[in-house]
C-alpha cells in the first residue's frame, strides 16, 4: 500500500493536535496522574453504580482519565494513566493509538480497563508493551445503563469501560492499540 504525501501531512497534522489538547503530555507527573484516576473513578462510580461491583471483582483496574483521538485520513490517540491494584497505585502507562482509513474529527474519552483474572493482570504487569487485542470486552454504557459483573466476566479476562465522550470522530478504519509502562 503506497502513502502518499498528502496522508502523511494528515497524519502528522493529526499528531500535532493530539500534543495539543491538553492529554497529559508534560504534565507535572505522578501526583497529578493519579489525582485525575481519582476524579475519573468517582465519575464512573457514580454515573454507572455497576461498576463499583466490577472493580470489586477485578484483580486489579487500568484507569485512562483522558484519551484525545484525532484522525484525517491517518489518525492516532495518546492517554496517560495509572494501574491500580488493591486500590493503591503499582505503575504508569501510556496509551498510543494509530489507525488509518476514512476518518476525520477528534475526541476525547475516559477509558477503564478492569483485569477479571489473575493471569490477565499479570500478563499485562509483565510484558513489555501491551496490546488491546480479541480477549478484551468492551462496554460502552450509557447514562443509567448498569453493567453486571457476573454476566461480564464470564465473557472476557478483560473488560474496557470507556465513558465520557466529547467531540466527534468520524470514518471506518483498521486501529492498533498499545499499553507501555511509564515513570512519569
Amino acid at each position: 500500500m503506497t502513502i502518499s504525501r498528502r496522508s502523511l501531512a494528515l497524519g502528522l497534522g493529526a499528531s500535532g493536535l493530539l500534543a495539543a489538547c491538553g492529554n497529559g503530555v508534560g504534565s507535572v507527573g505522578a501526583p497529578t496522574i493519579d489525582a485525575r484516576v481519582d476524579s475519573t473513578l468517582s465519575q464512573m462510580y457514580s454515573q454507572f453504580p455497576g461498576t463499583v461491583d466490577l472493580a470489586n471483582k477485578s484483580t486489579g483496574m487500568l484507569v485512562m482519565p483522558l484519551v484525545t483521538e484525532a484522525g484525517l485520513g491517518l489518525g492516532g490517540a495518546y492517554g496517560r494513566g495509572a494501574l491500580r491494584v488493591g486500590g493503591a497505585t503499582v505503575d504508569y502507562y501510556s496509551m498510543v493509538k494509530g489507525s488509518g482509513g476514512l476518518q476525520i474529527g477528534a475526541q476525547q474519552y475516559a477509558h477503564v480497563l478492569f483485569f477479571m483474572t489473575q493471569d490477565a493482570l499479570q500478563n499485562f504487569r509483565y510484558s513489555p508493551g501491551w496490546a488491546a487485542g480479541a480477549n478484551v470486552e468492551y462496554a460502552t454504557p450509557e447514562r443509567g445503563e448498569t453493567l453486571a459483573a457476573e454476566t461480564t466476566t464470564s465473557l472476557a479476562p478483560v473488560i474496557a469501560v470507556i465513558f465520557g465522550q466529547s467531540g466527534l470522530r468520524l470514518g471506518a478504519t483498521l486501529e492498533g492499540t498499545k499499553y507501555t509502562r511509564i515513570i512519569p
